[in-house]
């Protein structure tokens, strides 16, 4: 760990891909930080990301290009599939094609591999403080910033001061709670079964260098390559009736149960995609929970506490934009913490005011695409039809992909 010996402008809670990315955009701008995770070390799951050219573009922004290019793949087109008869129904060209039409490349990385080099990143900066198993308990607002107590190693407490509380503390987030005391998180009924396997060990027909989105009926898989393309990532989408309370990753479903779950969610498939799940093993299952969509800058920031990623705005995987949209997030909460004219109320307003609307248009265009995929009769006929007749027009999306962001200072 990266110890500053600068006192910390603002704490972050939450060690995960948003905090880490706020933290290093924050500390690239020259703004000391201290980061709070209340996990025993940085760790992230096995799960694959998708990370459009707007993303991209950010992460090249903060010099990693290099960094990304050691563990992401690079695919080269995105496939619409049909689930139930295997038919190719669009492409949109990647690669190349998309790289020239936004000013980067599409990637898709495994989730570990861009948490280590985001983390890497900030140690290298040298002015972030970072604290594991410190828990955030409740914070107070000062006139001239913030003070939170926190849980600290051993349950040891902590009061910690600084001009500004991020909560990058993810879809359960304690800060988020603390500022705008909602209700947590709800159950969509959606389930996501994950698993990362070798390419290697699959037979050449099941092996894919391509993102490819399968859509049924109640569900839709998605598969693409990462770890520079050695490993595929799929996972299926489901609905199910679940416990309300059912949350996070690894619910307690058995590998007799999974095969079972899935057999049920792939009746009526094609034999490809059947084939593809009955190669993989290891499977974990993620309760799909979702927020109401933003409804405007209090919901991101309030005085001298502002949220970010999940904790702001949590998003359905639908469109693949979850992490994308808080490394978004981080670039432009460290512009506007670099305009020093400002208060510090004023300057997290002003990253709240450029991002709700964004985030908000991202999370419903989520959830329409998670009713699209999952469509019946004569909606999925035209979603068929739509999608053979206008291609990669319907599939590519230049507002998201070709959104310019305040750039700050580098």
């Amino acid at each position: 760990m990266t110890e500053s010996g600068a006192q910390a402008e603002l704490l972050i809670a939450g060690g995960g891909i948003g905090g880490l990315a706020a933290a290093l955009a924050l500390t690239r701008q020259g703004a000391p930080v201290q980061l709070l995770e209340q996990a025993q070390a940085f760790t992230e799951v096995g799960a694959g990301i998708q990370l459009g050219p707007n993303v991209v573009r950010v992460l090249q922004g903060w010099g990693l290009q290099s960094a990304l290019e050691a563990v992401a793949a690079w695919p080269q087109q995105l496939q619409a599939r049909s689930a139930l008869t295997g038919e190719v129904l669009a492409r949109l060209p990647l690669g190349a094609d998309i790289a020239q039409r936004y000013g980067a490349p599409y990637a898709t990385v495994h989730r570990a591999d861009l948490h280590s080099l985001l983390l890497a990143a900030v140690q290298s900066q040298g002015l972030a403080s970072l604290k594991l198993q410190s828990v955030v308990q409740s914070f107070e607002e000062e006139p001239t910033g913030v003070r939170v107590s926190c849980v600290g190693e051993n349950s040891a407490a902590q009061s910690l001061s600084a001009q500004a509380l991020i909560g990058a503390d993810g879809l359960w987030s304690r800060v988020r709670t603390l500022l705008l005391k909602d209700a947590p998180p709800r159950a969509t009924g959606h389930l996501a079964y994950r698993v990362l396997v070798p390419q290697k060990i699959l037979p050449h027909a099941l092996r894919c260098q391509d993102v490819m989105v399968w859509m049924g009926e109640h569900m839709h898989g998605v598969q693409y390559p990462v770890c520079g393309g050695d490993w595929l990532n799929l996972v299926v989408l489901t609905e199910s009736q679940l416990p309300a309370d059912a949350q996070g990753w690894d619910l307690p479903r058995s590998p007799d149960a999974v095969a079972q779950d899935l057999r049920k969610a792939l009746r009526g498939t094609c034999s490809p995609l059947q084939d593809l799940v009955r190669y993989m093993e290891g499977w974990r299952v993620w309760s799909l929970c979702e927020r109401g969509i933003v409804q405007g800058a209090h919901h991101m920031a309030q005085g001298h506490v502002a949220l970010l990623g999940d904790a702001a705005h949590p998003m359905l995987p639908y469109l693949a934009q979850g992490a994308g949209m808080a490394i978004e997030d981080a670039q432009v909460l460290a512009s506007a913490w670099s305009e020093r004219s400002l208060a510090v109320p004023q300057r997290l307003q002003h990253y709240a005011q450029q991002r709700w609307q964004r985030n908000a248009r991202v999370q419903q265009r989520a959830q329409r695409n998670g009713q699209i995929f999952h469509s019946t009769g004569l909606m999925r006929v035209g979603r068929d039809w739509g999608l053979r007749s206008l291609g990669a027009r319907l599939m590519d999306i230049p507002w998201l992909y070709g959104a310019q962001l305040s750039a700050g200072k580098p």
